[in-house]
């Protein structure tokens, strides 16, 4: 049975502690994707602020993960990392869920 552990993660230059179950693995590869889309974001708008940068990426990875089409900033090279945070959300729901009677 894995617990909870810390994984430190970059985003943006700036490190956090996020807290995950087992290896920490797909939290360091959604701090990954989340950092790519944000400097993608930043290049092609020019916006410096990092709120905007933040809000406008994720709404790009939002509108991947609801089916919409994406900016083409986000769908470049991102394909195998929204799958993997597919199928984590998936996993996470399904944990969630009520047993049946």
């Amino acid at each position: 049975m894995s617990g909870k552990r810390s994984v430190s993660v970059t985003i943006q230059g700036k490190q956090y502690k996020i807290r995950a179950d087992g290896d920490g693995e797909s939290v360091t590869r959604a701090a990954q994707l989340l950092d790519q889309t944000m400097n993608r974001v930043r290049e092609r708008s020019g916006t410096a602020d990092s709120i905007d940068v933040a809000v406008l990426a994720a709404l790009n990875l939002a509108n991947r993960l609801t089916g919409e089409p994406a900016a083409p900033a986000v769908t470049q090279d991102v394909g195998p990392r929204i799958d993997d945070l597919i199928r984590l959300l998936e996993g996470a729901v399904h944990d969630r869920e009520p047993a049946a009677s």
